[in-house]
């Protein structure tokens, strides 16, 4: 409930600016009117220049915000307040400026903020926080959508990473809660009912796969692209300077046609229910696209979910009147196209076709189409999982360096380090220590190990026991000669996968654990390693699935 009323306000206040700045009337959005005049143009540059002292104002630019996402796969549903509270601010601002982004990002985050708060609060175990973040951004999918279900799968595809038992009832139950909310506060969803089409036969799934295979490809141009331009912009643009040039392009852009501003909500119903000149269909994808580009790649915040959305339905109403020009006759119903490709391209954007399955069968109540978009959804995300491997919000993270690929929990492997994992205080011993001495001090038999210290005592090597006691060696030989693993050693700040990987590099049994001055913190074992991943393995496998 407390997802779904913070959905309802940042809605209106995203909503209230856009009037107040564009002076539109109360039943009209900012990607429905007909056109902009010069003087409401300049509202995209000034609102770059707002941002940029918003940014400064929170010191937003210190450092990277988790989002949901993040926040469930690395930090076992932790989410700050304040990054959270900056989130929201951000994407209110861009969105209400007119940047061609959409709210998503802020409805999760908030959504997912009351969750994890809560979570603390109840003191719960970290599978629970992890559950109830997704049901919390689920409920507030579910509140702008105004469908329960596929923010329910929004919630299992996308924040929590998979379809768990355990989860299904808190994640459906506060769907159902924050979608209730919106409705009863009177919100209008981002898909209204859409009109039935035509029922959909073995023919049309061919048809619409390809359609799927367009939509991924278009989907991975636009998430490279945003990727490309950011990188350059940041690169060759002072920081301050970078919304407000965004803005500026945007204006060019929305000088050709209002409808690529804003998340596209009037204008995704628009091309959906008039019959408009492909041309025309084919401008304004072009135009959308880029300047979805040119805002997130210009440092406005938001996500790309709602503009796909929008994007998908051009793709879809374009494919439709192409095939029926080239066969010389209708072969596909523009509706039913539109809200293929809706989908479809919406999948190879946010990676979760269930998600956009439910969504249509929401909308429409056709169970053919429903079909039919679940095969094209299907074979968009094969392709970009296969093509590209990312969704766009995981995309973003790969970007940062991280190398997550969806919101299951891998802050385990994070938190289960070299340092946690150590012996601490090894048997040492100085590099200088004769054979004779060494044997009397570590007799055979009674270590399997011993780390050998230089002059300065610094890590200098490990010794086998057995070497030192081999009849062969005099007793005046310091044991610095017997020393083996010189350069391998870990440091304490590496996660178990680095570790293992560091172990199969060197083939040896066991690996001292040292600082950056060479100061011999603990020492660590291969078999103690493996073991410990595959405990913490089995332990999230269990609960998964709902096992204590």
């Amino acid at each position: 409930m407390g997802a779904g009323l913070l959905t309802v306000v940042q809605g209106a206040l995203a909503r209230a600016l856009q009037h107040l700045l564009y002076r539109l009337p109360d039943d009209l959005r900012l990607s429905g009117v007909p056109a902009l005049d010069g003087w409401q143009l300049l509202v995209l540059p000034l609102g770059g220049a707002v941002l940029v002292a918003f940014n400064r104002l929170v010191g937003a630019r210190r450092r990277s915000l988790v989002d949901a996402v993040e926040a469930n796969a690395l930090h076992g549903g932790q989410l700050s307040a304040r990054d959270s509270a900056i989130v929201s601010g951000q994407t209110i601002l861009s969105n209400g400026f007119g940047a061609s982004v959409g709210l998503e990002a802020a409805y999760a985050q908030l959504g997912g903020l009351i969750a994890s708060a809560s979570g603390r609060w109840l003191a719960l175990r970290r599978i629970d926080v992890r559950t109830l973040v997704g049901a919390g951004a689920g409920a507030a999918i579910a509140a702008a959508f105004g469908a329960p279900l596929a923010g329910a799968f929004y919630a299992f595809e996308v924040v929590i990473g998979a379809y768990t038992p355990a989860a299904i009832a808190p994640v459906v139950a506060a769907a159902l809660a924050g979608s209730q909310v919106a409705q009863r506060l009177g919100t209008v969803p981002y898909i209204v009912a859409v009109e039935r089409g035509p029922a959909i036969h073995s023919f049309g799934y061919l048809v619409y796969g390809v359609l799927g295979v367009l939509c991924a490809l278009v989907g991975i141009a636009i998430m490279r692209s945003v990727g490309a331009v950011e990188a350059q912009t940041r690169a060759r643009l002072p920081a301050w300077s970078r919304p407000v040039i965004g803005g500026a392009l945007l204006a060019g852009l929305a000088a050709v046609s209002p409808q690529v501003l804003s998340a596209g909500h009037s204008a995704l119903h628009l091309d959906i229910t008039a019959s408009v000149p492909l041309a025309f269909v084919a401008t304004i994808l072009l135009t959308k696209a880029l300047a979805s580009i040119v805002s997130l790649g210009f440092g406005y915040r938001g996500g790309l979910f709602f503009a796909s959305l929008f994007l998908g339905t051009l793709v879809g109403h374009l494919y439709a009147g192409a095939l029926g020009w080239v066969a010389g006759e209708s072969i596909l119903d523009p509706g039913n196209a539109a809200m293929v490709g809706m989908a479809a391209l919406a999948v190879a954007v946010i990676g979760a076709p269930f998600t956009m399955t439910m969504l249509v069968l929401e909308a429409t109540g056709n169970f053919s189409l429903t079909g039919a978009v679940l095969a094209a959804s299907l074979v968009s995300s094969t392709i970009v999982r296969q093509f590209f491997g990312y969704s766009f919000s995981t995309w973003r993270l790969h970007l940062r360096g991280e190398t997550i690929r969806s919101a299951r929990d891998v802050g385990w492997v994070k938190a289960l380090t070299a340092g946690r994992m150590m012996r601490r205080q090894p048997n040492m011993v100085a590099g200088s220590t004769g054979a004779a001495e060494f044997r009397r001090r570590f007799p055979l038999g009674s270590t399997k190990r011993v780390i050998v210290l230089d002059e300065g005592g610094r890590y200098a090597g490990i010794v086998d026991p057995v070497a030192a006691h081999d009849g062969g060696v005099d007793d005046d030989t310091p044991v610095l000669t017997l020393v083996q693993g010189r350069g391998e050693v870990l440091r304490p700040e590496m996660d178990i996968r680095a570790v293992m990987a560091c172990f199969d590099a060197a083939q040896r049994e066991e690996l001292a654990v040292v600082d950056e001055g060479g100061r011999v913190l603990g020492l660590l074992t291969e078999a103690h390693v493996r073991r410990r991943y595959g405990e913490e393995l089995e332990k999230s496998q269990r609960e998964l699935f709902g096992e204590v």
